[in-house]
């Protein structure tokens, strides 16, 4: 059956089977991006490398917000910073 002939078959389809046929095709997209995804940033994967570098960019920027936190309370604590 060709592509065309498949179209066809589905222009005959009641409003309520064409709405059921388009429901299973988008979970079945669904899960086809869901495996890609998993495997573009598994090891070895395409995109493994990038989410390494954000992790590690995440971190990096959490240790500076507590880091800045920690010694802004302290100056606040110690009375070498005036909140007003």
């Amino acid at each position: 059956m060709t592509l065309d002939e498949i179209k066809d078959r589905i222009n005959e389809l009641s409003d309520g089977d064409r709405a059921e046929l388009a429901a299973w095709l988008l979970s079945v997209d669904r899960e086809a991006w869901d495996r890609q995804i998993e495997a573009d940033f598994s090891p070895g994967g395409a995109g493994k490398e990038l989410l390494d570098e954000v992790d590690a960019a995440m971190k990096e920027n959490a240790n500076k917000i507590e880091r800045f936190f920690r010694e802004y309370v302290n100056g606040w604590l110690l009375g070498d910073i005036q909140l007003c």
